[in-house]
């Protein structure tokens, strides 16, 4: 009887652990390693791309490389000039940068989180659960894609917790959303 209410209100509108059963994606199946993957961690991630730059022609690599080497310079200077600053200040995101992120909106590669799962080379497609569908792509296509996961700094809350774009822009106006499972078949 217990077990029936808790069940009960689990399932309820009103209570989704904080909709931390929304917000999550698995990428499981013909896989060495299924991850859970949390988008709303991304924003801190350095491997995130300002959705207008994922599909612009700029090499976002060179443009990658330079804001790194900025940043190590700026933390350089910083560490030079610590014993100077009264307290000492260690800022990791200055106020503008935070406001940046907080007003754009931002895609992830999935590449990077499909070498952590480790694919087995009999995997030829990946199908995508989303909240009303099933899609099938293949691998190719599913290595160059990006997930969208924040829009205008927030984590998506309507038809969320990522969309799937492909890296050529083919489907930038009807990405596949909703997605909160991927399966390598």
């Amino acid at each position: 009887m217990k077990s029936q209410t808790i069940s009960a209100m689990l399932k309820s509108e009103n209570f989704k652990l904080m909709g931390a059963i929304d917000v999550i994606v698995q990428l499981t199946g013909n896989v060495t390693y299924s991850i859970t993957l949390d988008p709303t961690v991304w924003i801190f991630d350095d491997r995130k791309v300002e959705f207008d730059q994922a599909f612009s022609n700029e090499n976002p690599k060179q443009n990658k490389d330079d804001n790194e080497l900025k940043k190590a310079s700026e933390r350089f200077d910083r560490e030079v000039n610590q014993h100077r600053i009264k307290p000492p200040v260690n800022k990791s995101i200055s106020r503008f940068e935070r406001n940046k992120i907080l007003e754009n909106t931002y895609v992830m590669p999935i590449k990077d989180f499909l070498e952590t799962a480790q694919i087995n080379n009999s995997a030829k497609q990946a199908r995508l659960v989303t909240t009303n569908t099933e899609n099938t792509i293949s691998l190719d296509e599913l290595t160059n894609c990006f997930l969208l996961f924040a829009k205008k700094g927030k984590p998506l809350t309507e038809d969320g917790p990522v969309h799937l774009f492909f890296k050529d822009g083919s489907n930038k106006d009807e990405p596949i959303k909703g997605i909160n499972k991927i399966i390598i078949e």
